[in-house]
C-alpha cells in the first residue's frame, strides 16, 4: 500500500542530522561511558511534590475525559501567569491547553497555514520545525541567522521571503544558540508581520531560563496581539518534559478553532496532568528559579573555560540550557568534529548542522549533566579543538 506523501516526507528526505546522537545512544547501550551533552533534558526528575499532586489527582478521579481545549482552572492560571509576566491582559479565552509545546506548534501552524502556503522559520532551528510545517501541508522556508550577527535574525533577509508567506516562526530564548532576540530585532520582525499580513508564531518555552538581558514576548508589541500565537510549556520551567503539558496563547477566535482541532486530534490532555500543572504553577517564581539555577551556573562555568583559551569561541549564551560553540578554527564541520569527539573522548555534543545550515562549523553543548562531569567533558572538547587547530594533520578527514 502507498503511504501519503505528507507523512513519508516529514523530514524532507536524507539524514535528519542527528546521527551523532543516535551513535551515542548505541554506545551507551553497548556499555560505554558516554557523557551525553546532546538533548535538552534536565538531569533532575520532576519534583516529588508535583508527582504527589498528580497522584492525588488520579486518586481523586481526574482520570476521565477532560475539556478538549483545557480545563478552566488551568487556563485561568496560565492566563494569569501570562498577564503577570508580559503586562498584557490575557484571559482563559486566549489560552489553549495542549500536550506539550510540540503539539502547540502543530496546532498553531494549522491555524496559520493552508495547504501549500509558505511558512517561514529562522535557521538555526529546533529540529522539529520544518517537519511540523510539512505536517500541516505547508512549505517550510528557512531564513538564515548568520554567525557574524551572533545569530540575531536580519530583518532584510526575512523581508526578502515575506511576500505571500502566511507565517513566521521564531524562538527566543533560542534553541540551539542560546541567543535572546533583542527588542530592536523583535520590533523589526513585528513590523514585517504587520506589513506582510503574516502570523507570528513565537516559541517561548525557554522564557524562564534568561541569563543576560530580558525576554520580550512579541505579542505585547503594538498591533501584534491579534496576529501572534505564543507557544508555552512546563517542560523546561518545571522539569516536566514527560508530562506533556503546554499551551498556546492567541486571539480568541484562533484559540476556539484550535480547540476544535484538539477535538479531532489530541482529544484533550489528561485531567490528572492538568491538576498537577495547576499545582506546579501555584509554586511561584522561586520554584522556577530553583529549576533554572543549575543552568545559569553551568553556563558560567562553560564560558569561564572558553575565556581561558583562544581556539573555540562561544556564541553569547543569553538564555536556555545550551551553549553554542564556534569550532571553525579546527578546520572541521560541526558534524566531523562531533563525530571525532565522540570517538576519541566519548563526549556527545550536537553538530550545528543538526539545526540547519546556518550553524555549520559549530556544536551545541547541553548543560544537562552535573558540574564536574560537564567540566571534564568540556576540557576534552577544548583539548581536541586545540590539537586540531595546532596540527591539522590530526584531522580525521585527512
Amino acid at each position: 500500500m502507498k503511504l501519503a506523501r505528507r507523512i513519508t516526507g516529514l523530514t524532507g528526505g536524507g539524514s535528519d542530522g542527528w546521527d551523532v546522537y543516535y551513535r551515542a545512544k548505541d554506545m551507551l547501550a553497548a556499555g560505554h561511558d558516554i557523557t551525553q551533552l546532546t538533548i535538552g533534558e534536565h538531569d533532575i526528575g520532576t519534583d516529588r511534590a508535583i508527582l504527589d499532586a498528580m497522584h492525588e489527582a488520579t486518586l481523586a478521579g481526574h482520570t476521565g475525559y477532560s475539556m478538549f481545549n483545557g480545563n478552566l482552572n488551568l487556563r485561568e492560571r496560565v492566563a494569569a501567569r501570562v498577564t503577570a509576566r508580559t503586562g498584557l491582559a490575557t484571559t482563559p479565552d486566549n489560552v489553549l491547553i495542549v500536550p506539550g509545546g510540540q503539539a502547540g506548534l502543530f496546532a498553531a501552524h494549522h491555524a496559520a497555514c493552508d495547504e501549500g502556503d509558505r511558512a517561514l522559520f529562522i535557521d538555526p532551528y529546533y529540529a522539529t520545525y520544518p517537519g511540523t510545517i510539512r505536517g500541516v501541508g505547508a512549505r517550510p522556508v528557512a531564513i538564515p541567522a548568520r554567525p557574524d550577527r551572533m545569530f540575531q535574525p536580519d530583518p532584510t533577509d526575512i523581508a526578502a521571503q515575506a511576500d505571500g508567506a502566511s507565517s513566521l516562526l521564531i524562538n527566543s530564548p533560542n534553541n540551539p544558540t542560546g541567543v535572546i532576540y533583542t527588542p530592536d530585532t523583535l520590533k523589526a520582525i513585528a513590523q514585517l508581520c504587520r506589513d506582510h499580513d503574516m502570523w507570528l508564531i513565537s516559541d517561548e518555552v525557554y522564557d524562564t531560563l534568561v541569563w543576560e538581558g530580558a525576554h520580550l514576548s512579541p505579542r505585547t508589541l503594538p498591533g501584534m496581539a491579534e496576529r501572534t500565537l505564543v507557544i508555552g510549556s512546563l517542560s523546561k520551567s518545571h522539569a516536566m518534559t514527560g508530562s506533556r503539558i503546554g499551551w498556546v496563547i492567541g486571539p480568541p477566535e484562533a484559540i476556539a478553532h484550535m480547540g476544535n482541532l484538539a477535538t479531532h486530534t489530541t482529544y484533550g490532555v489528561a485531567g490528572f496532568v492538568q491538576e498537577a500543572a495547576c499545582f506546579a504553577l501555584d509554586q511561584g517564581a522561586a520554584f522556577e528559579a530553583a529549576i533554572a539555577a543549575p543552568f545559569r551556573r553551568r553556563r558560567d562555568l562553560v564560558l569561564g573555560m572558553i575565556e581561558a583559551q583562544d581556539v573555540v569561541r562561544a556564541i553569547p549564551a543569553d538564555g536556555a540550557m545550551f551553549v553554542m560553540l564556534d569550532i571553525r578554527a579546527t578546520g572541521l564541520s560541526g558534524e566531523a568534529f562531533a563525530d571525532h569527539l565522540l570517538d576519541t573522548h566519548h563526549v556527545a555534543v550536537m553538530p550545528g548542522e543538526s539545526f540547519g545550515s546556518a550553524a555549520g562549523g559549530h556544536v551545541r553543548v547541553a548543560l544537562t549533566v552535573d558540574d564536574e562531569r560537564l567540566a571534564r567533558a568540556l576540557a576534552h572538547l577544548l583539548d581536541l579543538a586545540s590539537d586540531l587547530a595546532r596540527d591539522p594533520a590530526r584531522s580525521p578527514t585527512d
